[in-house]
């Protein structure tokens, strides 16, 4: 079975200090459930019609395992941070080749 990868891009962070709790709880509860986190922060560089975009990497088992995860009760506990438009982002899970 192929692994799975969750892409967060993030088009805007209205609210640093929200970020910061998020990331301190989300980091942890994705570990829990089987995630590794590839990369994390601002590009290197963009190309084409790329964005500079705060990114995110995540290597999930599968892609079944990635789903769970972003419902898992940890990591729900870490969306909760994210009130309020504290960010404007989209979470996408793609299989690997």
């Amino acid at each position: 079975m192929p692994k799975a990868y969750w892409i967060s891009a993030y088009r805007a962070v209205n609210d640093a200090d929200a970020l910061a709790i998020y990331g301190k709880l989300a980091g942890p509860a994705l570990a829990a459930v089987g995630g590794k986190i590839l990369a994390r922060g601002m590009p290197a560089a963009v190309k084409e019609h790329g964005e500079m975009q705060r990114t995110v990497i995540v290597e999930f088992e599968s892609v079944e395992a990635a789903q769970a995860a972003y419902l898992s009760p940890g990591y729900q506990e870490a969306v909760k941070a994210l009130t309020n438009n504290a960010v404007v982002r989209d979470i996408r899970i793609i299989e690997g080749v």
